[in-house]
């Protein structure tokens, strides 16, 4: 099955920006290693869209695809959290199959303002995954890498105890001018007691 990335609602009118940002990096990249074609005779890794490292063995990203997968090898992943409701690309599971890589899929509609309603309960339970050792290291990721994973990246930071500006400022990075009020309203009345009591092998220190 062939993803249509059309079918996802979430930052359709981001296209030109990220194709601009794509353009830049790849600037960047033929720049610094000559033409772009090899470096000392091997392919370049090519990360997913808004790739990030979130802390010890979680990264964040946008949708990957096949041209990212030599990038997704290094990082020696187990499992991957995909927060798009639509079926998982075919082409994405036989890479994950072929990884030994486990899916855990939490589908939050990618619905734009006004009529943005993130489910406290998914995101719950997704944060159960990426506060599972067993589950790492993991890669959460949406359509762009920036509403819904946001959000999940958010609350996961309420619980390494970062104060609210700290977490609205990760968000802005990613999201630009695309952030969105009612995401950030969200997590901030994210509630993290019911979680506080999984085992947290992270940093906590406050920002």
């Amino acid at each position: 099955m062939k993803l249509d990335h059309n079918n996802y609602d979430d930052d359709d009118d981001d296209d030109d920006d990220d194709v601009e940002a794509h353009k830049m990096c790849r600037a960047i990249i033929d720049r610094d290693v000559g033409n772009g074609d090899d470096c000392n005779g091997e392919d370049l890794f090519s990360p997913p869209l808004n790739f990030a490292m979130v802390d010890n063995g979680i990264f964040r990203s946008g949708f990957p695809d096949s041209a990212n997968f030599s990038f997704l090898q290094t990082l020696g992943l187990r499992s991957i959290i995909c927060l798009c409701p639509e079926p998982y690309p075919e082409a994405n599971m036989e890479f994950l199959k072929s990884n030994g890589m486990k899916l855990f899929q939490f589908g939050i509609e990618g619905y734009k303002e006004p009529f943005v309603n993130i489910p406290q309960d998914t995101i719950r339970e997704a944060l159960k995954v990426v506060l599972d050792v067993r589950n790492h290291p993991v890669l959460i990721h949406c359509k762009r890498g920036k509403h819904r994973t946001g959000c999940l990246v958010g609350c996961f930071r309420k619980l390494q105890r970062w104060c609210l500006t700290s977490v609205f400022d990760e968000y802005q990075r990613f999201a630009a001018a695309k952030a969105r009020v009612t995401d950030q309203r969200f997590m901030e009345l994210f509630d993290v007691s019911s979680l506080k009591h999984l085992p947290m092998s992270f940093s906590c220190s406050r920002r």
